[in-house]
């Protein structure tokens, strides 16, 4: 096949435009977001109970899902939380498993229950899709809530119909619904009551399907349409059973109009009542080409805006992700500069050129292939495109060297080609194994950081072997045309060699000569580097953290106040953050680039807050779009400390935080679950902790999601009293939830959507405890029966929200960290050794899980652990049939240490922890790092089968094979060189993984040109290494052996 491509007019050339055209034609349609698609992995429930509390939520709900689904195959997790009126049931998947038969499952186990309540509405199932926002717009303008809504929904349906985007909610607003608020005293003084109100609005709002007319001319359908649709329709009804028999209509008791449910529910867009445009993206849309299609639209629909209407855009997450695919491109773009610049000093420029030609053809190839494959382009396969750089070099520079050098022998250019390529064809292709072997299996890491870093690895075999394709199959050809013209080196490429031979002879042998005369000596050093390099990390001088901080471009402050709280409190203190967010905005403007404001706009949401799954008047958000990461001179954590500072004291809150809305990879830094049966001993315990984690420095926004609910009066029957009068249960609640609830089961649409018709007590006759004591009840007979009469009255209280966790009530604390002085493992590290050993004594029934960012950790750290050491397996048995010993690997392997000396010291030097990306460079290290060391050994091999004594042979390996080793090591450095010296923001939490290559290759390709040769000799001293007799044809082809790996 080699000589076939080598040889062939045409043929290279064809594959390569192949590569070419095939990946130019794909890279368009590639998506690009922030991070890798992951597969949706729940399934979510919700199961509305109108006017139900989350006690009663739990008991009723709850409780009776547990059994049917905990016995769902493949269920890894179920979570229930009972709030007020709904329970929302999620249900986690095993990963790996089959999600639509998962989603089948519990769809079928929930449609078997039977013991739901009466009151409870028919469960809706979804399987929770990952729905990325790319661009929020704010409409300003109109006064009139109702008049913003209708241009707002207008607007959602424009945006809609263009066919790059497909999700649009509007926000700002709660439902609307048509309220008939009845006057008490008005219905009291004509003996009604509110079921005679409903009985008659039940009458008179029919639409219904009446059969069908057949004649000899056809059929047609019969249809009765008796259904009022209008506030004016309403008021016309004509309500009866009066004592008097006078017609009473229903407007003559009660004011009746359109509205919103919860006038609480409010935006404000810079001060100014807003309606929020939310555009999102399915995982399968392209974040730029949804937000290209938003401006584009918005451009069109602001210049025919009616009236004052503004449109802004008050979000916009795609910022982002062009700054960083722009860094990324740029740094490739650099580098792959750099290495042509480095080849050309040692090869001169034909060479050089054709053995660069090797990456864009890998790349577009690798593109193609992502195609196929269903990749993205983001943040991780940019990063493996990105250490290919260096890495796809390798296997060309080998090739090309071999090839220079049998021309240089006398060989024809066609001859030098095929026998060049086909001499190390073996032991590049052992070489590619060997990294393969390692770097494949991380492909397979899980847990939630690894479903993202997996792709790295992925990403970078696809890329090799592209690129192996293009070293055997296309570069012989050109290799053949380059030399088909004498060689000479150009003067710069002279003086470069003659320098860096005389390094080779003056530095590197002679020292290499004294460290394998003392190899024992040498390796013990080498021991002593390893563990003080690693002492630095063990000691806590350099930290550990799972994810490298990300900078966001929006920070949001949360308010929770207490549940019950009115909305005027809550307006109060939002308005106490917004001064303090201006003050920051007027204090940080000066110091950005041109004076741009720091605070580009800023949205108010009263009812919302992420951090919360309750709804209600007493919380809000302040979300702040900041000047973008890549122009703003600010980083993120200086703009909320500031924030956080300037509002200062804020009494009464539930929970108040100020934070980013950068998603990561792993989970909370601080996030515990407490489990048990009694929720107040959850609480107390909950309580603790969180004192206990506030100890800390660093340590901010600690929240328990365990909060008091509203004030609740409990009204219970009087069995004897009821009796008398005849009244039932039934009657009390039935009048109860028709004056303060409202609930008619009507509803009608209009241009906007479907209203409910609600009808109750006016507000003002349902505002105090009186009210309720008000109340009257039908009694036999329609006399109306004083609620006090039959019932007692008694104030409680109870929690917002219950969650339930595998069938046990579940409390959680969840914290944030500044990464710059606290660190997450630490503080869990304290947690286990100081607070619960206490808790274990003091609250026994209290069980406690870790979960978050520690729990991610730990199931990807452990599955990166697990796949490395079955990938070095692999390795030591390609190196064991490579060189026919069981023992002889270990003198490789002895490279994979030294890589730790450079990694560990590289980030302290950048000022950076080790990561989970640092750890998944460091094992893409262990199988680059010992291919030099392959060719070491190969080498000494050799020489001590041509009849050198061992120290010779050693000493002679470094000298001819040094400018090999170190030129495939240098590609691959400066190739990572730009985004490793990259002081941008946006482009910090890439450099762990490559300062894990730069400065771990560095050191071990250095190491072990000394270290592996001592380790192969101490073999020799004690007698491991059977010496074997030189063949003849290897004597030919000594400068070269084809057991060797890169150069």
């Amino acid at each position: 096949m080699i000589r076939l491509f080598a040889t062939h007019p045409t043929a290279a050339n064809i594959l390569m435009l192949a590569f070419l055209v095939l990946g130019l034609v794909a890279a368009p349609t590639l998506q690009r977001d922030t991070f890798p698609l992951v597969p949706p992995s729940e399934v979510e429930l919700r199961i509305p109970y109108p006017g139900a509390t989350p006690a009663e939520v739990e008991q009723d709900i709850c409780r009776d899902v547990e059994d049917p689904i905990g016995a769902v195959d493949n269920l890894a997790e179920l979570r229930c939380l009972a709030r007020e009126g709904v329970a929302v049931v999620t249900a986690e998947i095993v990963e790996g498993a089959d999600m639509r038969r998962f989603n089948d499952d519990v769809a079928a186990a929930v449609d078997g229950i039977s013991t739901f309540p009466e009151k409870a509405e028919e469960p809706v199932t979804r399987i929770v899709e990952r729905v990325a926002t790319v661009a929020s717009i704010a409409v300003t303008g109109p006064d009139d809530p109702a008049v913003l809504l209708a241009y707002a929904d207008h607007l959602a349906d424009r945006l809609k119909s263009d066919p790059d985007i497909s999700q649009v909610d509007i926000g700002g607003f709660s439902d609307r619904e048509i309220t008939v608020e009845i006057d008490a005293a008005a219905l009291h003084a004509r003996g009604l009551s509110l079921a005679d109100i409903s009985a008659a609005l039940a009458r008179t709002s029919l639409d219904l399907p009446a059969g069908t007319l057949e004649g000899a001319e056809g059929d047609a359908a019969i249809r009765f349409l008796g259904a009022r649709r209008s506030p004016d329709d309403l008021a016309a009804i004509p309500v009866t059973g009066t004592q008097a028999g006078a017609e009473v209509r229903l407007g003559d008791l009660a004011r009746i109009e359109v509205a919103f449910s919860d006038a609480a529910q409010a935006a404000y867009f810079n001060g100014k009542r807003a309606a929020i445009l939310t555009v999102s993206k399915t995982a399968t849309q392209d974040a730029l080409t949804v937000m290209a299609a938003v401006e584009r639209l918005m451009k069109i629909a602001q210049a025919d805006a009616p009236g004052n209407i503004r449109l802004a855009i008050s979000q916009d997450t795609t910022s982002n992700i062009r700054e960083r695919l722009r860094i990324i491109g740029v740094n490739g773009v650099q580098g792959l500069v750099l290495v042509l610049v480095a080849m050309g000093l040692f090869f001169g420029a034909r060479i050089s050129f054709w053995v660069a030609m090797g990456l864009p053809v890998s790349f577009l190839g690798a593109v193609f292939a992502m195609q196929l494959f269903g990749f993205t382009i983001n943040m991780m396969t940019m990063v493996a495109l990105l250490v290919a750089v260096g890495l796809l070099m390798d296997d060309a520079i080998v090739i090309a060297e071999n090839i220079v050098r049998r021309r240089q022998a006398g060989e024809s250019a066609a001859a030098a080609a095929v026998n060049g390529a086909t001499q190390v064809a073996p032991g590049v292709i052992a070489s590619f194994l060997t990294t393969v072997m390692v770097v494949g299996p991380l492909g397979f890491m899980t847990g939630n950081i690894g479903a993202v870093l997996k792709y790295i690895p992925a990403v970078l075999v696809i890329t090799l072997i592209v690129s192996l394709v293009e070293a055997f199959l296309i570069l012989p050809h050109h290799m053949k045309g380059a030399l088909d013209r004498p060689l000479a080196q150009n003067r710069l490429s002279r003086v470069v060699n003659g320098a860096f031979d005389a390094l080779r002879d003056r530095v590197v042998v002679p020292v290499a000569g004294a460290a394998l005369r003392y190899r024992y000596l040498t390796l013990g050093l080498a021991g002593f580097l390893v563990l003080v390099s690693v002492a630095p990390f063990t000691g806590g001088l350099i930290k550990y953290q799972s994810f490298p901080r990300l900078e966001s471009d929006t920070v949001e402050a949360r308010l929770l106040l207490v549940q019950g709280a009115p909305l005027e409190r809550t307006e109060q203190r939002v308005a106490k953050v917004v001064a303090a967010l201006e003050q920051m905005n007027a204090e940080m403007t000066p110091e950005q680039p041109k004076g741009q404001p720091l605070v580009q706009s800023y949205t108010v949401s009263f009812g919302t807050n992420a951090d919360t799954p309750e709804i209600g008047a007493h919380m809000a958000t302040v979300s702040a779009r900041l000047l973008p990461a890549g122009v703003r001179t600010t980083e993120v954590t200086e703009v909320l400390d500031r924030w956080k500072k300037l509002t200062g004291p804020m009494p009464d809150m539930a929970a108040f935080r100020i934070t980013d809305k950068e998603r990561g990879a792993g989970g909370k830094p601080i996030d515990v679950r407490l489990r048990g049966r009694d929720l107040a001993a959850l609480e107390a315990t909950a309580k603790e902790m969180r004192k206990f984690f506030r100890g800390f420095d660093g340590v901010r926004d600690v929240t328990i999601d365990l909060q008091p609910g509203k004030p609740e009066y409990i009204v219970t029957l009087k069995p004897a009293a009821a009796a008398a009068l005849g009244v039932t249960a039934q009657d009390v609640a039935g009048q109860l939830r028709a004056s303060f609830r409202g609930d008619t089961g009507l509803e009608v649409r209009d241009d906007l959507g479907s209203l409910d018709i609600v009808a109750r007590l006016a507000a003002a006759d349902r505002a105090t405890a009186a009210d309720l004591e008000e109340i009257r009840v039908p009694g036999p007979g329609g006399a109306l029966i004083p609620l006090t009469a039959v019932a007692d009255i008694r104030e409680a209280r109870g929690y917002a929200t219950i969650q339930r966790i595998d069938g046990q009530r579940t409390v959680s604390v969840q914290g944030a960290i500044n990464p710059d002085i606290a660190n997450a493992r630490e503080l869990i590290q304290a947690l286990k050794a100081e607070f619960l050993p206490k808790l274990a004594d003091k609250r026994p029934d209290v069980q406690v899980v870790i979960v978050g960012e520690a729990k991610d950790t730990a199931t990807t750290g452990a599955s990166l652990i697990r796949n490395l050491g079955l990938g070095l397996i692999g390795v030591y048995l390609i190196l064991a049939f490579q060189f026919g010993s069981f023992l002889q690997p270990v003198v490789v392997f002895a490279a994979i240490p030294l890589s730790l000396v450079g990694v560990i010291w590289g980030h302290m030097a950048l000022g950076l922890q080790i990561s989970l990306p640092s750890l998944v460079g460091l094992a893409t290290l262990a199988g680059v790092v010992v291919n030099g060391s392959i060719l070491l050994v190969a080498f000494i091999k050799e020489r001590q089968a041509a009849g050198h004594d061992d120290l010779a042979a050693a000493r002679e390996a470094v000298r001819d094979r040094f400018r090999a080793i170190i030129l495939t090591s240098l590609t691959t450095v400066v190739g990572l060189a730009p985004l490793l010296l990259e002081q941008s923001t946006q482009a910090q939490f890439l450099r762990p993984i490559v300062a894990s290559l730069a400065f771990g290759l560095t050191s071990a390709t250095l190491l072990a040109l000394f270290v592996t040769p001592a380790v192969y000799l101490i073999l020799c001293d004690l007698g491991l290494v059977t010496r074997h007799a030189e063949d003849p044809k290897a004597a030919t082809d000594r400068a070269n052996p084809v057991t060797g790996s890169r150069i």
